[in-house]
């Protein structure tokens, strides 16, 4: 069998090591083609690596929401029912974001770590924050209540503007808090800042059930 040379193009048979014409080296190496690996098989390869990351211990597992609303809710509604009886404000609200994460727990076993406790706490702050705010509406459409919470907001002010007597500033808001306008400013203002110790106590709660619960998985 014949085949062209490489550089003159003349005819040689197969196996003579140089061209007869032009005295060109007929040797060749032959090369072999790289593997293909089919996508099942890195699909294959992989599956373990992948799999034994996904399984690894430790890893956090996605926040399952329902679950996690549902237990944030019932935290807070229970923190919030303590704080009608007299349990207080701050003890109730870290209660809350402890008691969110040991709910959320129970229905979801699995790593839990501070930071993923304290995201469920914050969230039942503000379930918290806003079922304390349907409890204070509904109450003060009493006429008796709506006085008595208007009474202690400005006793309140009233001391805090004694301990001030020099200060003209402090005496003229004490009496701008005694009109209607300036109580309705009192409560928004005393809303925002409410608003945000819930959720920040909530999620201290949250994150300090977050690292014992973490803790006992441990071990």
């Amino acid at each position: 069998m014949e085949q062209p040379c490489y550089k003159c193009g003349q005819a040689v048979e197969e196996g003579v090591p140089f061209c007869r014409h032009c005295g060109a080296p007929q040797i060749r190496v032959a090369i072999a083609e790289p593997v293909s690996v089919s996508a099942a098989g890195d699909a294959a390869a992989l599956s373990p690596q992948t799999e034994s990351a996904r399984m690894a211990p430790g890893a956090a597992l996605p926040l399952q929401w329902p679950h996690a609303l549902s237990a944030c809710a019932g935290a807070a509604l229970l923190a919030a029912l303590s704080m009608v009886l007299g349990l207080t404000f701050p003890a109730a609200v870290l209660g809350a974001g402890f008691l969110a994460v040991a709910l959320y727990s129970r229905r979801n076993p699995g790593p839990m770590r501070a930071s993923r406790g304290a995201q469920l706490g914050a969230i039942s702050g503000v379930f918290c924050f806003g079922i304390t705010a349907v409890f204070l509406a509904v109450a003060a459409t009493a006429p008796d209540v709506r006085t008595k919470i208007r009474s202690q907001i400005i006793e309140g002010a009233e001391k805090w503007a004694a301990a001030r007597p020099a200060d003209p500033q402090v005496h003229a808001a004490l009496e701008q808090l005694k009109t209607p306008e300036g109580l309705v400013m009192m409560l928004v203002i005393g809303g925002v800042v409410f608003s945000v110790l819930f959720v920040v106590l909530a999620g201290l709660g949250g994150a300090l059930g977050g690292a014992i619960l973490g803790r006992r998985d441990k071990v």
